[in-house]
């Protein structure tokens, strides 16, 4: 039984073997500095090998009665990983079947020196500096648009507002319609609305922290809050972010002063003090899913953050995802929905006629005529599936859809005249020939981004055409005569929103292979219906029954509650928690056997 003061580290590894607290003994010229939350140096077995790792606790006894190795460097003083994260980390990691570190490398960022060294002379030559800035909080103020007495209720520390629902979880709808916070800066509604209740939040003396899955996005809400708040005030972190700017906002978010934090996935890992808020922006978005291991969702940090830390919870949304519609259904979220008129109704096309001029772009005359009258009074918003001229090539000879030679993707044509390439790994079909029939000519079957684009600019001459998609993202658009081509989630916001918004390829985009495409269609739709001018007509081509319905109602979360019914029907997800085991026959046994025994 040791009795010396021991450091128990996590060690900087991807291995699942290693993902436990490893016991060192401190030595007597680290003992000042060697506290839980440091970056550290320790030995690793034999041979001189070493490791990063983080303090996690210091003990004075551990369960071993052999010779412990001592610590062999604290990297840094700045303890940069708080026990709350701690908690979080192996919560959200145990969740998702993972390795701490793995969470870890999101939740704090390489060290720079220099930028270290200047936040740690800062910090302890401004404590009375500091002491002045809190008591310069902004002014408390009603979020617009918004019951005073339910944002009340969210904002409260003790939740007890007489006659509302003492509930600080909630799922908010998202009003339409972009607004302007500085003159010539125009955003999303829904970014005005989280900055207001990040910026409420801080008057109050707490942290809030707000995730978007886009960059776009986060400019606009970092547009949003820089109106309102000082710019030291904010902290950004985002992947995509120089090294030293992303360490900077980190270590603004450890002070002790209360901050609003932005960014992506990894700011829910973010160490805000007196966390006050988390809100989390359109969770149905793909890109709140961590692409690397262990793939936690945006979603689950945000629950599991709430749950430790008892703060206010906002899943804001044009649409609700299947998974909050469930909570909504539980009485775990409560529904905040603004007051006055506020639905944006889309009108479906689904059995209207084309005229001759509108058969060509695939455009119903309703939807013909609503994009040319509203063309005279500024930007009409174009939505269609896919980039590039045809999205799919055919065989002429047989129909066979074309692959490529080298990883077996699909073919397309970026643009016209171009030579096919592969949607997969780039390389160009130059000597293609049909492996079926051994023909060497194709045709193209659908029309992408940009064929749409050249076909609107010949039925509406004058008309300036802008394509924004996946390859040419662009975030603003410009106003007048403009016709906008984007696809699904790459729509740029216009000065006073658009005065017509067009949604092609409905049928199609609900024809794709997905549990969640009937989910993910009514969000890309609503958010894209989202961005027009008040009153301006909003038209969905090729869809029909009860989606269009719900659309036309302006009632969206009708379809969440049609899947979710579904889904319990049928024991899908997030009905059922479903998990897959990979391994051999004898590891998925008895893992099997693991799990079967946990049910009895």
């Amino acid at each position: 039984m040791a009795t010396a003061r021991i450091a128990r580290v996590l060690l900087e590894s991807p291995l699942p073997q290693l993902d436990r607290l490893f016991d060192y003994q401190i030595p007597g010229r680290l003992s000042e500095v060697a506290l839980p939350g440091v970056r550290v140096v320790v030995p690793l077995r034999s041979a001189g090998r070493q490791a990063k790792g983080y303090i996690i606790e210091v003990v004075d006894v551990v369960d071993y009665a052999g010779v412990l190795s001592e610590i062999d460097e604290v990297v840094s003083p700045v303890a940069v990983l708080s026990a709350d994260i701690w908690r979080l980390i192996r919560r959200a990691s145990d969740r998702a079947a993972g390795v701490a570190s793995d969470v870890v490398r999101l939740a704090v960022p390489p060290r720079q020196v220099r930028i270290e060294k200047a936040w740690v002379a800062r910090r302890t030559d401004s404590a009375e500096a500091t002491a002045m800035l809190n008591e310069q909080r902004p002014a408390a103020r009603a979020i617009a648009g918004y019951d005073p007495a339910h944002i009340a209720a969210l904002l409260s520390a003790d939740s007890e507002i007489e006659g509302v629902d003492s509930n600080r979880r909630a799922a908010l709808s998202a009003r339409p319609h972009p607004v302007e916070v500085r003159e010539g800066v125009w955003v999303s509604s829904a970014m005005r609305t989280l900055a207001e209740l990040a910026v409420a939040m801080l008057a109050t003396g707490r942290s809030a922290i707000v995730s978007v899955p886009d960059y776009r996005d986060l400019d606009q809400l970092e547009a949003c809050l820089e109106s309102d708040v000082a710019s030291d005030d904010i902290a950004r972190l985002d992947s995509k972010q120089p090294s030293a700017d992303r360490y900077r906002a980190f270590l603004r978010a450890l002070d002790e002063r209360p901050v609003i934090v932005i960014g992506n996935r990894s700011a829910l890992l973010a160490p805000a003090s007196a966390l006050g808020l988390i809100a989390v922006w359109d969770d149905g978005d793909s890109l709140h899913v961590e692409p690397r291991a262990p793939g936690i969702h945006s979603r689950d940090l945000a629950l599991l953050r709430q749950e430790d830390s008892g703060c206010s919870l906002v899943f804001a949304a044009h649409a609700r995802s299947t998974e909050v519609q469930r909570l909504v259904e539980l009485g775990w979220l409560s529904v905040v929905e603004p007051t006055g008129r506020w639905r944006r109704r889309i009108a479906p096309t689904a059995q209207a006629a084309g005229s001759r001029e509108a058969v060509g772009a695939r455009i119903p005359s309703a939807a013909w005529r609503a994009a040319a009258e509203a063309l005279d009074r500024g930007p009409v918003l174009v939505q269609v599936a896919r980039p590039g001229f045809a999205p799919r090539i055919a065989c002429v000879d047989c129909g066979e859809t074309p692959r490529c030679q080298q990883c077996s993707g699909p073919l397309s044509v970026p643009r016209a005249n171009a030579t096919p390439s592969c949607r997969w790994c780039g390389v160009l079909a130059l000597d293609w020939s049909c492996r079926s029939c051994g023909a060497h000519s194709w045709r193209s079957v659908g029309r992408g981004s940009t064929r749409t684009a050249d076909e609107l600019g010949r039925a509406f001459p004058g008309a300036r055409v802008v394509v924004s998609d996946g390859a040419t993202p662009k975030s603003y658009a410009p106003a007048g005569r403009t016709l906008v081509v984007a696809t699904r989630g790459a729509e740029p916001i216009v000065p006073g929103g658009y005065r017509a918004v067009l949604l092609l390829d409905g049928e199609g985009m609900l024809a794709r292979e997905s549990l969640r495409v009937v989910e993910d269609c009514v969000r890309w739709w609503s958010n894209a219906a989202a961005l027009a001018a008040p009153d301006a007509p909003v038209v969905l081509v090729g869809v029909g029954g009860a989606v269009a319905t719900a659309l036309a109602t302006g009632h969206p979360e009708r379809v969440s509650a049609a899947e979710l019914a579904d889904r319990r029907a049928l024991r899908f997800p997030p009905a059922v928690r479903v998990a897959a085991v990979a391994g051999t026959p004898d590891a998925v046994a008895s893992a099997i056997d693991a799990v079967s025994s946990l049910e009895g």
